[in-house]
């Protein structure tokens, strides 16, 4: 509005500086090439300006800092998940109505967070489950797929209104690796989870750039609290939050 508002007082003046130079220029005695030379001076010169303030205007608007908290950004968000996102909660990054999670919960056993989820009619939602699954069947990808996917369908056809993203499995340390060699094949399940995504036309948010060894608890799976302001400014940064 402000640059509209802008662009059409720079026009007036424009327009008023062209009248007077005309009537000037042709009133009698007046020399018309000199009236022209002058009206296209000022022209080139008003355009100019109005040219540099427009590309102020950009860059002082490109330059805006987002100051929101990530509780803010979240408001009218849900986190599922499992104990790995309840490190949202725990560690005060997102609010509680924006977290419904369960310790050690599977695919085939939601029923009591997605009627959490319904009547937070929340306008996206954001999911991060697998870790346990693959943990109790690392061998079963395509159950795997058709749990996540009677999810997210429960899900779209309770919150019929609301975006989903799913989280990708995180990766977990060599020493997490050795104690359950299951987990040794997240990469494989996340790629059944973006190809999922790719059929059902939601969101994938890849997160395994996104952690380094100083991130994990001792136990290689779970994180620090220094993590998870991370992960919610991703989530917050693929969704438009």
């Amino acid at each position: 509005m402000f640059l509209l508002c802008g662009g059409c007082a720079a026009v007036i003046l424009l327009a008023a500086g062209i009248v007077y130079g005309v009537t000037r220029f042709t009133s009698s005695g007046a020399d018309t090439e000199e009236g022209i030379a002058y009206i296209k001076a000022a022209e080139a010169e008003d355009i100019t300006v109005i040219e540099q303030k427009i590309a102020q205007l950009e860059s002082q608007d490109g330059q805006e800092e987002d100051t929101r908290s990530a509780k803010e950004k979240f408001a009218s968000s849900v986190v599922m998940g499992d104990s790995i996102t309840e490190g949202l909660v725990e560690y005060d990054v997102l609010s509680v109505s924006s977290v419904v999670s369960k310790i050690g919960v599977h695919l085939d056993e939601l029923d009591d967070q997605v009627a959490q989820v319904k009547e937070l009619n929340p306008q996206v939602i954001f999911l991060t489950f697998g870790m346990n699954d693959v943990i109790e069947d690392g061998e079963n990808t395509v159950q795997f797929r058709s749990d996540y996917e009677a999810l997210v369908k429960q899900i779209q056809e309770e919150v019929p209104d609301a975006h989903i993203f799913v989280n990708s499995i995180f990766p977990v340390l060599d020493s997490a690796v050795e104690n359950e060699p299951a987990l040794g094949r997240i990469s494989e399940y996340n790629t059944v989870l973006s190809e999922m995504c790719t059929k059902l036309q939601i969101g994938f948010i890849d997160n395994t750039e996104l952690v380094s060894d100083q991130y994990y608890e001792e136990d290689g799976i779970h994180f620090k609290a220094e993590f998870y302001p991370l992960w919610a400014d991703r989530m917050a940064e693929v969704a438009s939050l």
